[in-house]
């Protein structure tokens, strides 16, 4: 199956599963930072995630009389799970990995048509459906390495994820604890907390659980997938639109706050670093099957991502906001498209109607455009 994606046409010929291969590998960097601060239980996570998309999308596909072979081969479920298991908690219990992929992909993929019809990003829909669900599970994040009181290795990992327990029978609530004994929690998680209490920004940061610039370790898992989303623009998997746009939009809301009164209000930085920031910007919100496809309007797109990620990170009930104000997004992201339309060479202005012969009702290039968005919408999810 070839991408096609709206006009101007490109001419590479890049296949959809070559596609969601380079957006694999250039997860790679953040992949691994990721395990490095917080240890195995991301990569199982992982793990989880990709075999539970894989089997259940199989499962679905054979029940709707399609080959399961051909269809797996364009690595759409591979990747939605990754996408997914990289948003966990590394320690979650394994049925939370399961029951959240196998709803992404059965929910928000297959019954919706399968690859390219699906209105929303499929893995913030499971994320979604498991932050509702399961808030504790899904907000027990463990304190990075270097700050764990008793730091779990490999079976440990193995363990908990299955059994809740470590091997000499530590729980998670134990080992959430830090080396100074409190129970951790992540830097958005904090912040919320502390500043609810009255503390100011300068207290709050203090803290073991915050780095330089934003969480610690959080600030080199966001760089890592930085790198990564940069390889994806340098070899224009992606357009620049919308990662630019969500932190565009991240960054000067922050910015705003901020400067209004730094005392209550964190910094763009802090921000921009934390949290699920980059893996965001450059590798869920960029989903072609559900972003806007003109230039313009992936701009106002991404944009209006990163301002409702500052509004309900700062003023709503969840600390991280990536996969609500994605979701939120790929609602208008039809609205979007239709008001952005491009104008075509030698055409007027979309504001100017062309000449309407007698008794033909009048049709903007908006219309005619926002008809062929539908026609030509990219399979590719």
């Amino acid at each position: 199956m070839s991408l096609a994606i709206s006009s101007p046409h490109r001419t590479r010929g890049e296949r959809v599963g070559q596609v969601m291969r380079m957006v694999i590998y250039c997860t790679a960097p953040g992949m691994a930072t990721l395990m490095a601060f917080f240890g195995w239980g991301s990569l199982f996570q992982v793990w989880l995630c990709i075999l539970a998309c894989v089997v259940g999308e199989a499962v679905v596909l054979s029940l709707r009389g399609r080959d399961p072979r051909h269809e797996l081969k364009d690595c759409s479920a591979i990747l939605t799970g990754l996408l997914l298991g990289l948003c966990l908690p590394p320690y979650a219990p394994w049925w939370i990995a399961i029951s959240g992929s196998l709803f992404a992909i059965v929910v928000a993929k297959q019954l919706y048509g399968g690859l390219g019809m699906n209105p929303f990003n499929p893995a913030m829909v499971g994320y979604v459906f498991l932050l509702i669900s399961f808030p504790i599970a899904m907000t027990s994040w463990t304190p990075p390495l270097a700050l764990s009181a008793t730091p779990p290795g490999l079976i440990d990992s193995i363990m908990l994820i299955a059994t809740g327990n470590t091997w000499d029978g530590q729980s998670l609530q134990t080992l959430r604890a830090g080396i100074d004994g409190f129970t951790m929690a992540t830097p958005l998680d904090h912040l919320r907390t502390d500043i609810a209490q009255g503390q100011m920004i300068s207290e709050v940061v203090n803290q073991q659980v915050f780095g330089a610039f934003a969480g610690f370790g959080w600030e080199w898992v966001n760089l890592a997938f930085l790198i990564g989303g940069g390889v994806l623009l340098q070899q224009k998997i992606i357009s620049w639109h919308i990662p630019i746009g969500l932190l565009t939009g991240l960054f000067g809301s922050a910015l705003i706050f901020y400067v209004w009164n730094p005392d209550v209000y964190a910094s763009p930085m802090f921000h921009l670093l934390t949290g699920g920031s980059m893996l965001g910007a450059f590798f869920i919100a960029t989903d072609p099957v559900t972003a806007c496809t003109s230039a313009r309007g992936r701009w106002y797109y991404g944009l209006g991502i990163g301002v409702l990620v500052y509004v309900i990170r700062t003023f709503g009930g969840y600390p991280d906001a990536i996969a609500f104000a994605v979701l939120l997004l790929n609602l208008a992201a039809p609205t979007i498209d239709h008001y952005t339309v491009p104008r075509a060479y030698g055409q007027p202005s979309r504001k100017i109607l062309a000449p309407v012969p007698s008794g033909t009702a009048p049709r903007s290039t908006a219309d005619s455009a926002t008809a062929s968005r539908t026609q030509n919408k990219d399979p590719a999810s």
